[in-house]
């Protein structure tokens, strides 16, 4: 179906080929992930498969790419519309329509198909992908999540031979991950549909991927194989492999599933140094008593008819990392927006550091509180990273390089005169975060900060994130990511329908959560561990 030839791609002004001598075959029906660091061309490989490279992207590919016997240098992106569909990583960018009934229907549009078809097509995705209830919403209105779920939508209702997906589940929470890729598994086994798909969530995919490919970078070969041969001599991998790795299971497991069966003599290891490490854990965390540093008290926020924060009461002191969780439009982003005054609560009121969110401006609002949103490039406004970084310094009035050296710590090897729009989504999430973190802000939102970050990447941002709140600072997250929450909160605030429906320490909340709950917490259960780094340390003081 899919057949990479001696392909190599360089882009103009680059050094060296994102891509070098990619040879690959994907035959039909098989369901194949993308894996590596960011930035190492991971989107590069996917955008050849439709023709984005070279037609739209530039560069030059060298070899030769072939689609159900279609050679994407001869055949622009719109010859291959009718065999390739593609969900981007930023939804937004390749929606059309306004509504997401019309956003369903308009590529089926375009080609032509009889309205009766379209009509059925459309009531199957909706259904198929739980959107029914968002049928007739403005797509600018939706979550993340939503917005993500219906450019998958879009998509199948095109009934594509090859489904190319830029981390799908990026924005998802678990449930609706979980019902995306049931989803292309039924795409896959029933209708013979080739799905490649790049993730870095390895947690949440490889266990469906018949098989995987890692793309390292740097001009190096591919490697490709099933994902218990890449699993076993690869350099990071999801929890269940690094806890497998830790009690020498073999076979390694690739699903919670496969390792809770190997589990037990574990969990009788651990009995007794259960009370142990939950002392540890209070004891590690460093939060400042006093008044709150940020607060909301019986906040309620409208978009227009729908009651998006519904009387919230909630507070984060300094030095805590707080998790707040729920599923797609629970109301997260729209917590974290009014902290930081973009939103005027109907009733109630938030405050940060004393202060009234609402009448904050300014200096006197970026030295108090910095958010990084959901899409990075809505604080990005450069043309350049070094410019960004420069203009952060000066805005936040840090000594010069202050910017940069937090990029180069979160995202070592961003090049100056690079635009930000040509970073990858893991590499302007690192920019965003350098520019708001210059300032210093004694509270600090972040909305979904491990979209598109690697392994290494998210344990650069752990450790920053923990020493920001060794030194006093205060981090609340929104967040999907349960190995994020897991690794890193002392808090967790789940939300659901706008209202806060569980706040207390994390292992108390999301141990006892089927949806929120990590890897490792869902093979020990029931006892309270979250990580492997937990598991590990307790054994090692035990020996």
């Amino acid at each position: 179906m899919i057949r990479f030839e001696d392909v190599t791609v360089t882009y103009d002004g680059a050094s060296a080929p994102v891509l070098s001598n990619v040879d690959l075959h994907i035959p039909e029906g098989e369901l194949v992930l993308v894996v590596g660091r960011t930035g190492t061309g991971k989107s590069t490989l996917l955008r050849c498969v439709n023709g984005l490279v070279p037609h739209f992207t530039g560069g030059t590919l060298r070899g030769r790419v072939t689609v159900a016997g279609r050679d994407t240098r001869t055949h622009p992106p719109r010859e291959l519309a009718d065999v390739v569909g593609v969900v981007p990583q930023d939804p937004l960018s390749g929606f059309v329509t306004d509504i997401v009934e019309d956003e369903l229907a308009y590529g089926m549009e375009s080609i032509g198909l009889a309205p009766d078809v379209m009509r059925r097509r459309v009531e199957e995705t909706l259904d198929l992908l739980g959107l029914n209830d968002l049928r007739n919403r403005a797509l600018r209105s939706l979550s993340g999540g939503q917005r993500q779920r219906v450019a998958i939508g879009a998509v199948l209702t095109m009934h594509p031979r090859v489904l190319v997906l830029d981390e799908p589940t990026s924005a998802l929470d678990p449930g609706a991950a979980e019902e995306v890729l049931a989803a292309l598994q039924r795409l896959v086994h029933d209708l013979g549909v080739t799905v490649l798909l790049a993730e870095h969530r390895l947690e949440r995919v490889v266990q469906y991927a018949d098989r995987v490919v890692v793309v390292p970078g740097a001009g190096e070969p591919l490697v490709v194989g099933t994902p218990a041969e890449v699993m076993a001599t690869a350099p990071v991998a999801p929890p269940v492999v690094e806890l497998g790795r830790l009690a020498g299971w073999s076979p390694l497991p690739l699903s919670v599933r496969d390792a809770r069966r190997a589990a037990g003599p574990l969990r009788e290891r651990l009995e007794p140094l259960v009370a142990e490490a939950a002392l540890r854990s209070r004891q590690s965390l460093h939060v400042v008593s006093g008044d709150p540093a940020v607060s909301a008290r019986d906040v309620v926020v409208r978009h227009g008819a729908i009651a998006a924060l519904r009387g919230v009461t909630v507070a984060a002191d300094r030095g805590e990392i707080v998790a707040v969780m729920g599923r797609n439009g629970a109301g997260k982003s729209t917590l974290l927006s009014t902290f930081v005054g973009l939103h005027t609560p109907t009733s109630g009121s938030a405050t940060v550091g004393g202060s009234v969110a609402s009448t904050l401006r300014g200096r006197d609002l970026v030295s108090r509180v910095g958010l990084v949103p959901q899409e990075p490039t809505d604080v990005l406004v450069a043309d350049r990273v070094a410019d960004e970084c420069t203009s952060a310094d000066r805005d936040a009035g840090a000594a010069p390089g202050t910017a940069r050296a937090l990029l180069d710590r979160l995202a070592p090897g961003v090049h100056d005169d690079t635009h930000p729009r040509d970073l990858s989504e893991g590499q302007r999430l690192a920019l965003a975060l350098a520019v708001v973190l210059a300032a210093q802000p004694p509270v600090l939102l972040l909305d979904e900060p491990t979209r598109g970050l690697d392994y290494p990447a998210k344990q650069r941002l752990v450790a920053t994130l923990r020493e920001l709140a060794a030194a006093g600072h205060c981090v609340i997250l929104a967040t999907h990511d349960v190995e994020l929450a897991a690794e890193v909160a002392t808090r967790v605030v789940v939300l659901a329908e706008g209202e806060v429906v569980a706040d207390g320490p994390a292992t108390e909340v999301v141990v006892g959560s089927p949806m929120f709950a990590p890897q490792v917490s869902k093979v020990l259960s029931p006892q309270p561990w979250l990580t492997v780094a937990e598991v590990a340390a307790a054994l090692v003081v035990a020996s």
